[in-house]
């Protein structure tokens, strides 16, 4: 039978694949093959959507305002008096260079295609550093993506309404002798800083989920480090907000305790149901005496 156009493009996709063992392990080369793949699918879904962040940056999209104005909203929405400009009615940042606003526009656009791909590239990277999944098992490639996907936005969010009272809190101090004239580079780097670093401390709970599954972390040793975990994740806000303001770090730390409370939960459940599927004589101690059913007895011979 003569294979059709269609046939042969699907052969064709199917050979650019690295090809698995029936056990899922793969040689060296089969391994570079695969990374060179999901970095290329990585790679092109940042490209694309960083040149829809940059093209977003200066374009009002029906009722969606730019980019840019999103950004710059917690700052404009300030106290007319707390921030330069209030005298005319506008709010606009400055530039101190020639380049300066191009670059800034190519830097919003780049990290705004780092968040827009986040659920392919994290999906990548996940499908990459667990190979040999069965196929029941590859849906958690797309769920963990999307997953990490949901908590990265769920984080960019959060700080996005915490650094309107952060800032406020910032300029308010000395605004009595000073007006803010914010320079648009720092402004921006403090305003995604704060984006990006909120959408990465949610994933530490996703990847305590992910340990839990793999059986690395259980329940109990969460349940007992409970307090410790607390003051670790309290430090790490600390220290991670870009303004250390109490704002910041208060809703940081907090947000974290509790997502990290929700990850202890399902590690709870999930701990329960790998107890309940497991064999009674596996947790028997190596000296203790277990029942062994008595053979089923042989029946007599039937003469020829």
């Amino acid at each position: 039978m003569a294979s059709t156009p269609s046939t042969r493009r699907a052969k064709t996709r199917r050979s650019h694949r690295a090809p698995k063992n029936a056990d899922g392990t793969m040689t060296l080369v089969q391994h570079i093959q695969e990374l060179r793949r999901r970095l290329l699918v990585a790679l092109a879904a940042i490209l694309l959507g960083t040149i829809v962040g940059y093209l977003w940056y200066g374009t009002r999209v029906g009722p969606i305002p730019s980019l840019g104005d999103i950004l710059k909203a917690p700052y404009c929405s300030l106290p007319p008096e707390s921030r330069f400009g209030s005298s005319t009615g506008d709010c606009r940042l400055l530039a101190t260079g020639p380049f300066e606003m191009f670059v800034l526009r190519l830097k919003v656009g780049g990290l705004a295609g780092l968040v827009f791909s986040s659920p392919v590239w994290l999906g990548q990277i996940w499908g990459y550093i667990t190979p040999g999944l069965k196929k029941n098992e590859k849906r958690w490639t797309l769920g963990v993506g999307g997953a990490a996907g949901a908590l990265f936005v769920l984080g960019a969010v959060l700080a996005y309404f915490v650094l309107s009272q952060g800032l406020e809190f910032l300029m308010s101090i000395g605004d009595e002798a000073q007006i803010a004239a914010l320079n648009g580079e720092r402004y921006f780097s403090f305003a995604i800083g704060l984006l990006v670093i909120f959408g990465v401390s949610f994933e530490v709970p996703l990847l305590t989920v992910l340990l839990n599954l793999a059986g690395v972390i259980s329940y109990q040793q969460l349940k007992e480090k409970r307090r410790y975990i607390i003051v670790v994740l309290f430090i790490f806000a600390a220290f991670a907000t870009p303004g250390q303001d109490p704002v910041s770090m208060v809703c940081l730390a907090l947000a974290l305790c509790f997502m990290m409370e929700i990850a202890t939960q399902i590690a709870r459940f999930n701990d329960r149901r790998r107890k309940r599927q497991r064999p009674g004589w596996l947790d028997a101690q190596d000296e203790t005496a277990t029942s062994i059913e008595s053979a089923a007895p042989v029946a007599a011979p039937t003469p020829e």
